[in-house]
């Protein structure tokens, strides 16, 4: 019986046209009697079968699935709705909230089914805007370098197009930069840059952009990005930005520099302003990896000592601004907790009177919810910004000294 649906499904897609998404979402509102052929065709037969068919724009979005029976639709873990018929299908249209990512599920007949992570619901400034310019992308330029012997790496650099070439800029610096360099992907970084530069947002800043490096065939990411120590923040004050300072005019004082980063860019991102906060003075980590991925005799358990470290009251407090992120689904293995991790370093964080933030999500390890929320991450950690000084003290702000810290609830288990 499943094959013949599968079959009666997909007989039409070979000559299939996919309806855009805003398109079927009207449709959907509208129950249009021409929905279930849509469905089909831009969704695909085999996600609506398998209970994975999602698409949305903002904050509308559409699911449909075939089922036997009257399904419900979970969104995250709120209470379940039900789905309306569009012909052979079952459908759900509505509304989410933008600026994170969210997962679903079916309940058919009182049993999970389907269901997918990690969808993401853009804001508006996550898209391109009429009349915005785009700023101007150079690279990739190839980097060799002398403390990683042996390590090349692409680096691009990217400025906006109102600059006038002459005022220094300040700096955000990215890892795992070669996935950011193309627009309308799904990091949407070009574009967020684009907006917010035009709403004046963000200050003017030199985007600088570095893929994880190469050493006679060996990929450098996790020596780089995993070892805790002053490597890594070398490597980008004395190689990466001195080389792109001779191409663009660039700010050197840590008050006008951004370090961001994912996963083991995130907790790179993290020690670079921990071990040179008078160099780097504004930190996003996204799903940072505070585990013991890279270890040495001079820091055992690698990454995982931050959240202990950061609250030792022998520990001075950095004076850096910290944009923490995470997810109840990512990753628990060998090294560490990736979630448990977060949360602790965002409690040390907040004893400490870190000026910090920390978003946590139902994503597992994926950068999709750290993406959706650029337009608030960066905003955020420029906030406050001139340009005519060299510094600020950054201090944790009276609404989040007031909320209490951060506290867990089981959500996989009975």
């Amino acid at each position: 019986m499943r094959a013949l649906t599968l079959f009666l499904l997909g007989s039409s897609l070979a000559f299939a046209e996919k309806v855009p998404v805003d398109k079927l979402i009207e449709m959907a509102k509208g129950r249009s009697a021409d929905l279930e052929q849509a469905l089909k065709d831009t969704l695909g037969a085999d996600a609506i079968l398998r209970g994975t068919a999602v698409d949305g724009v903002g904050k509308n979005f559409v699911w449909a699935v075939a089922a036997a029976s009257p399904p419900q639709l979970q969104i995250d873990y709120a209470e379940p709705v039900a789905a309306w018929k569009a012909g052979s299908l079952w459908v759900y249209q509505g509304e989410v909230k933008t600026g994170m990512a969210h997962r679903f599920n079916w309940i058919v007949d009182g049993k999970s089914f389907g269901g997918k992570n990690d969808v993401p619901a853009y804001g508006p400034d996550s898209y391109p805007h009429p009349g915005v310019p785009e700023g101007k992308l150079t690279g990739p330029v190839v980097l060799e370098s002398k403390i990683y012997p042996g390590m090349k790496a692409n680096v691009w650099y990217y400025v906006p197009s109102q600059w006038d070439g002459a005022t220094p800029l300040p700096v955000q610096v990215w890892g795992d930069g070669e996935g950011y360099v193309n627009r309308m992907n799904p990091k949407r970084t070009l574009e967020v840059i684009d907006n917010l530069t035009a709403q004046k947002r963000i200050p003017f800043v030199a985007n600088i952009f570095i893929s994880p490096g190469t050493a006679n065939g060996r990929p450098m990411r996790s020596p780089e990005y995993d070892t805790v120590g002053d490597t890594y923040p070398r490597y980008l004050l004395e190689e990466v930005l001195p080389e792109i300072g001779k191409l663009i005019k660039l700010r050197e004082d840590g008050y006008s520099r951004a370090i961001i980063g994912q996963s083991s860019g995130g907790i790179a991102a993290f020690n670079a302003a921990f071990r040179k906060p008078d160099q780097f003075s504004r930190v996003i980590s996204w799903i940072g990896s505070f585990a013991a991925l890279q270890t040495s005799p001079e820091h055992p358990v690698g990454g995982a000592e931050y959240p202990a470290l950061v609250r030792l009251r022998s520990e001075p407090k950095r004076n850096i601004r910290v944009w923490l992120e995470d997810g109840a689904e990512d990753q628990d293995v060998g090294p560490g907790s990736w979630p448990f991790a977060n949360l602790a370093l965002a409690n040390s964080l907040k004893f400490k009177l870190y000026d910090y933030h920390f978003s946590f999500g139902v994503h597992t390890h994926n950068q999709l919810s750290g993406n959706t929320e650029l337009p608030e991450s960066l905003p955020w950690i420029w906030r406050d910004y001139d340009p005519s000084k060299t510094s600020q003290e950054f201090k944790q702000g009276p609404e989040e000294a007031s909320k209490p810290v951060w506290r867990v609830v089981t959500l996989n288990r009975n």
